[in-house]
């Protein structure tokens, strides 16, 4: 039987990536999609494209029950990776809209992790990565929201590698820093939706730099790297059976880890408030 992975996030970037390259390599992949109309268009390409919206529990459920269905109740591994952006000044962010991020980056991967755990147990082995962020490891101004579900994410998968410890069930972090993908574009529509930027003290910093920022959807980050980096890494992680608890992408994932490690708070301050 081939080896079975669900992945979320499979629309594009990051996740529709790995769902390819996994399915070349022999990979059974569940090609999980936020909307039904991108599950419709990986079905038309031969995937199994459960819809899995990390903001409904309901679809979770289902989405999971979908893939254990053809697979006789059997998963080799889950790829969490859908996530979103909300940019803006941490006074800028309100309460809904910080709720709204953590819906989509952390509650709702833990959900399907813990439905997810209890098959893997049973089983006794598989292979459960988060995809996470150099903003898991450090900080930049206006990336509070990203970074605190981030910094969370770290946390929780640190203390669930500890916890899972015996069970066969191997937890492991990606990090990667800037990845060509439709990420900046996706995140405009939730800082339209969220921030007040023109009743912000920050007004003019958002209309020099912020806003024409996220508006060059062209533009390259310093470092970046294409999708097929993070998918690499994966398929390491996914085919090695004790994988390393963290694998790092980019040299600004590598720039950020040392940095932690050596600077004072005040000095990465310094560094980071010109960037």
């Amino acid at each position: 039987m081939a080896s079975s992975i669900l992945i979320t996030g499979c629309s594009s970037g990051i996740g529709e990536d790995a769902a390819l390259a996994l399915r070349d390599r022999g990979w059974r992949v569940f090609a999980a999609c936020r909307k039904q109309e991108d599950c419709d268009r990986l079905i038309a390409t031969g995937f199994d494209a459960p819809r899995i919206d990390y903001g409904d529990p309901d679809s979770i459920r289902s989405g999971l029950a979908e893939v254990l269905d053809k697979t006789g109740g059997r998963l080799d591994a889950l790829f969490n990776n859908g996530a979103h952006a909300l940019t803006g000044a941490v006074e800028d962010l309100p309460p809904e809209g910080l709720q709204e991020i953590f819906q989509s980056n952390l509650f709702g991967w833990h959900d399907l992790t813990r439905q997810v755990i209890p098959v893997m147990r049973r089983q006794k082995f598989g292979h459960i990565v988060q995809c996470s962020s150099a903003l898991g490891l450090t900080y930049m101004r206006w990336r509070g929201a990203y970074s605190a579900t981030k910094h969370a994410l770290e946390a929780l998968t640190d203390v669930m590698r500890l916890e899972l410890q015996g069970s066969g069930i191997q937890v492991v972090l990606i990090e990667p820093g800037p990845i060509t993908t439709d990420f900046r574009r996706n995140g405009v529509t939730y800082f339209n939706r969220f921030i007040d930027w023109q009743n912000s003290p920050h007004r003019a910093a958002y209309e020099s730099s912020l806003i024409p920022r996220m508006g060059d959807l062209n533009s390259k980050d310093r470092f970046e790297l294409p999708a097929s980096a993070v998918t690499g890494t994966l398929i390491r992680a996914l085919e090695s059976p004790r994988p390393n608890p963290r694998y790092y992408v980019t040299r600004a994932t590598w720039i950020a880890g040392i940095l932690r490690r050596i600077l004072s708070t005040r000095a990465s301050d310094a560094i980071l408030s010109r960037m």
